[in-house]
């Protein structure tokens, strides 16, 4: 067997390939474009904190008369100027010239970049910058109410100590997690003062505590917690009596719907006092806790404003949404007056930081406005007749409409909302799949579940209807889905099954 040696000599080659190049200012434009309203505004404050060229449109004149903005660039660039050496960075090397008119925000999300986008930090707010204000701007929490009312009501240390311990041991539900006997062994534990305290001790303090807004706070159970609500109740209050003996002594009775039982051993006579009594205990709150943490709003600021003209619906961006930057207009007077040339480099490079941010300021409120006024051309019979006649769409029927890629669109359509007639909506709301109709259409998932909670409000409240019935009457209607489904839908809209729907009227 011989061997073969063949020579390998070197050559040359053309091969043409595209590359996607990420330049800083395009993952700028992309990361502006994923934030909500108020990350954009967060950041933008950031911006004009860190660029001294940057202005607000409607702050102009109250800029121009506080000082003058040449000393506080020139004091920055100085800084700078000390902490490295005067060459001109990437940015820099950039001519105003080559600034496009049009942000290429449009790319696969995988294509930009592994990392998250980092804007400049210089001279902006570092996290610990907006500790004080979150604390000084958030809502009252249950422990903070909870303490409140106990300094106004204890002034012995021990018992005060003890409710404090007690607050710290109920959840956001307002139910007391640990039992007495541990908290007691606890207290002992904890200060050599309370080595001798009993059970009975740290009792009485929860008595007091159980007193305190919201009704039904510090119980240990549900049965507790309802009781406790009834006890604050007017001692002539219709069927109290009965709605007290109830959920003391049959609430599993209650919950297993044997409402003649409960009629023989509440002694009623008929089945509307049964109700009363039933409706009575149904306005109470079985998580008082949340009555006070749901104090902690989200604002929403919508991004996008639908109103109804003479010429059909006019989608327009919200203008307290979109802040309006510009340059210093005197910003070439301030080149001039500058007495170096580290200090020129400086303020041209944060004029092209901040011609750039404005660019992608202008690309990101284009982008959503096509993004909602095609949502809004598609969507229209949802918004004139509600929710039954919401069309099934994807997001690549906007994509190709408004001739963008998938990822843009869902990047446009996050945590974005438009203020429409029917109220305000995040724009992926209008988003849904679809199921295949008998005529050969298709409706909505959301269209679906419209329907379904329609039929389940109409229902006999002696007989609800089972899943596979509201199939049955789904297929009527030319809509032929499963049973499990239908089923799905209803656990999505959190409405229990029929066996639990089951109500006197």
């Amino acid at each position: 067997m011989g061997l073969t040696l063949m020579s390998m000599k070197p050559s040359l080659g053309l091969n043409v390939s595209q590359n996607l190049v990420i330049t800083p200012q395009l993952q700028q434009a992309i990361y502006l474009l994923q934030l909500s309203t108020l990350d954009l505004q967060q950041e933008i404050q950031q911006a004009l904190e860190a660029n001294p060229l940057l202005e607000l449109e409607e702050h102009q004149e109250e800029l121009q008369v506080a000082t003058d903005p040449f000393d506080t660039a020139t004091r920055e660039a100085k800084k700078a100027e000390e902490q490295q050496e005067a060459t001109p960075t990437e940015m820099n090397q950039w001519e105003e010239k080559n600034l496009p008119d049009e942000l290429a925000v449009d790319t696969k999300w995988d294509d930009v970049y592994s990392h998250d986008y980092s804007p400049s930090s210089g001279g902006g707010a570092s996290p610990e910058d907006y500790e004080d204000y979150a604390r000084d701007t958030a809502a009252t929490t249950l422990a903070d109410h909870l303490l409140w009312q106990l300094n106004l009501n204890i002034h012995n240390s021990t018992d005060h100590l003890i409710g404090e311990t007690l607050i710290d041991s109920i959840n956001t539900e307002g139910y007391l997690r640990d039992d007495l006997d541990s908290i007691t062994e606890g207290l002992q534990k904890q200060n050599s003062q309370l080595a001798e305290l009993t059970t009975a001790e740290v009792h009485s303090v929860l008595k007091l505590i159980q007193r305190f807004d919201p009704p039904g706070i510090g119980a240990r159970d549900l049965k507790e917690c309802l009781a406790l609500q009834l006890e604050q109740l007017a001692a002539d209050t219709p069927y109290l009596n009965q709605a007290i003996k109830l959920v003391d002594q049959y609430l599993e009775v209650l919950a297993a719907k044997d409402y003649r039982f409960l009629m023989r051993r509440l002694k009623l006579s008929d089945e509307d006092e049964l109700h009363e009594v039933i409706s009575l205990i149904q306005q109470l709150n079985p998580r008082p806790g949340n009555s006070i943490e749901s104090e902690t709003s989200s604002y929403i600021i919508p991004d996008l404003l639908l109103s109804r003209t003479t010429s059909g619906w006019q989608v327009e961006l919200n203008p307290d949404s979109q802040p309006k930057l510009r340059v210093q207009a005197n910003y070439t007077d301030l080149i001039n007056r500058a007495d170096s040339t580290a200090t020129k480099d400086y303020l041209k490079g944060h004029h092209r930081d901040a011609q750039w941010l404005i660019k992608s300021l202008q690309s990101r409120s284009e982008t959503l406005l096509k993004v909602g006024s095609k949502i809004v051309e598609r969507q229209q019979e949802f918004l004139e007749k509600g929710d039954e006649f919401m069309v099934p769409m994807v997001l690549a029927d906007i994509a190709d409409a408004i001739e963008m890629h998938e990822s843009t669109v869902s990047r446009a359509t996050t945590q974005k909302y438009m203020h429409t007639p029917r109220g305000i909506y995040e724009l992926k709301y209008f988003f849904s799949s679809h199921v295949s109709t008998s005529e050969g259409g298709e409706a909505s998932s959301t269209a679906i579940r419209a329907m379904l909670k329609k039929l389940i409000a109409d229902e006999p409240p002696r007989k609800p209807l089972s899943d596979n019935k509201l199939a049955n009457l789904l297929a009527d209607n030319g809509i032929q889905i499963a049973r499990r489904t239908v089923a799905k839908y209803r656990e999505a809209m959190n409405i229990p099954p029929s066996s639990e729907r089951k109500r006197l009227r």
